[in-house]
């Protein structure tokens, strides 16, 4: 493949934006390639190379690169009528109802601008509706660029993950282990009646995908009750995907108080959205005490694609075609796996998939949980398996990074740029993409 237009953009950019790129996870090695245009499953770049698309822009695209024809119509109407006024739409409302209606958690919302706004958010309606401050988060989990999360070590020795922030935000919150009852137990018994909430991922989708072991998020809900706490899903990048209408809290059958929502819920557009009971969510102003406002906050153009975006899913087919695919990734890769890397961990469900490389392999190589891990105690694989960030985290991450991803890259396959992000079907992929990816991790492998 020729890059000689994309690397010369790189050059460019690195003179004007921080590491030639806007968001950190875009800077691949040597230089990343720099999109032209989308095709249905598939991007092509600036020097006309053309590739299977797995990382659908991190998971708002739920329909690829080609929308629906409702939903084009729907943004370009709005669009049409002006680019935003400052004032309430019609639009916000019926969005809002939509999301009310099929998301369990969901009586009230307020629509933001981005995943991170929203979470930052959460966390302030938490404290404000408690009164209390400590923030209980996974270990490896993800909730935006915030002070509050960004945050690593344990409850009793936490510091930030990043320069830029002061010591004084880590005081406030509790790292735990994922997938780690006793440690959830005893953050708890410790720090109960300081803990405003809980903040997790259903499924932890940043590192690497972990799905929860079975009975983990009953924990939790058990004990925010118990305490007084609140129980916040951030379901980012698994609403609207995993669990389909009802987002993963009702694959899981466990109702938060509170869930932050983006991605999807804007049809593609930059999008954030906080929803749950409305005694809670009213605590907003101007209804209640807890400042939140934000100038593009329900811009019509967003709402009318979040909301044709998902009455499209909910009239067709739409799930059922992007999970059956997913699955079919996921055993392909599996099967290469056993064969030629038997150490390896497929992961994912619905319409997410990755895979781990892991270190260690199973007695019996043929040994993993049909479609991608699924915490099965009776799989020989369990004990090998990832269940936190850090059995991630100790995985062969240089290697996807500095070798697999090129080999992929080259053989017309783009996947996410590290182990830790997650991938992604669209309605717009076919079986076709899904067996020339095959083929690519046949030959990579």
């Amino acid at each position: 493949m020729n890059h000689e237009r994309s690397r010369a953009l790189y050059d460019r950019a690195l003179s004007v934006m921080p590491g030639g790129v806007n968001s950190s996870v875009r800077a691949t090695m040597p230089h990343p390639f720099f999109v032209e245009r989308g095709d249905r499953g598939h991007v092509i770049d600036t020097d006309g190379n053309r590739y299977v698309d797995w990382v659908m822009g991190y998971g708002p695209l739920l329909y690829g690169h080609d929308l629906p024809d409702p939903v084009e119509a729907a943004v370009q109407s709005h669009a049409a009528e002006g680019p935003m006024y400052g004032a309430p739409t019609e639009i916000e409302v019926e969005h809002a109802e939509f999301v009310a209606r099929h998301v369990p958690s969901v009586e009230s919302i307020r629509f933001v601008n981005s995943g991170t706004e929203a979470t930052v958010s959460a966390v302030r309606l938490a404290r404000g509706h408690t009164g209390r401050d400590k923030i209980v988060v996974m270990q490896g989990g993800y909730h935006g660029a915030q002070e509050s999360t960004l945050v690593e070590g344990s409850p009793e020795d936490a510091h930030p993950s990043t320069k830029g922030i002061p010591e004084a935000f880590a005081e406030h919150t509790l790292p735990i282990p994922f997938n780690d009852p006793r440690a959830a137990k005893e953050v708890f018994a410790e720090h109960g009646d300081d803990i405003a909430a809980v903040l997790v991922e259903p499924i932890l989708a940043n590192m690497g995908i972990v799905a929860p072991i079975d009975g983990y998020h009953e924990t939790l809900r058990d004990l925010c009750d118990d305490n007084g706490s609140l129980l916040v899903f951030d379901e980012v990048i698994t609403g609207f995907r995993v669990g389909g209408l009802g987002c993963a809290q009702s694959k899981f059958g466990v109702t938060p108080d509170v869930t932050t929502f983006g991605k999807i819920i804007g049809g593609g557009f930059p999008v954030g959205a906080i929803g749950g009971r409305a005694e809670i969510i009213e605590e907003f102003t101007p209804a209640g005490d807890v400042f939140q406002s934000g100038t593009f906050s329900g811009h019509p153009v967003t709402m009318a694609a979040g909301k044709a975006s998902l009455e499209y899913a909910a009239e067709n087919d739409v799930y059922e075609h992007v999970n059956r695919l997913g699955r079919r990734l996921r055993e392909g890769i599996a099967e290469i796996c056993a064969e030629r890397a038997p150490e390896y961990t497929v992961v994912g469900t619905d319409s997410m998939f990755k895979t781990i490389f892991t270190r260690e392999a199973p007695d019996d190589p043929d040994a993993c949980c049909a479609g991608g891990c699924r915490q099965d105690p009776d799989c020989a694989r369990y004990d090998s398996c990832p269940k936190t960030g850090a059995d991630v985290a100790r995985a062969a991450t240089d290697r996807w990074e500095r070798v697999f991803w090129q080999e992929m890259k080259d053989r017309g396959v783009f996947l996410t740029a590290n182990q830790f992000e997650c991938q992604f079907t669209s309605y717009a992929h076919t079986a076709e993409d899904v067996e020339r990816t095959l083929e690519a991790y046949r030959e990579a492998l």
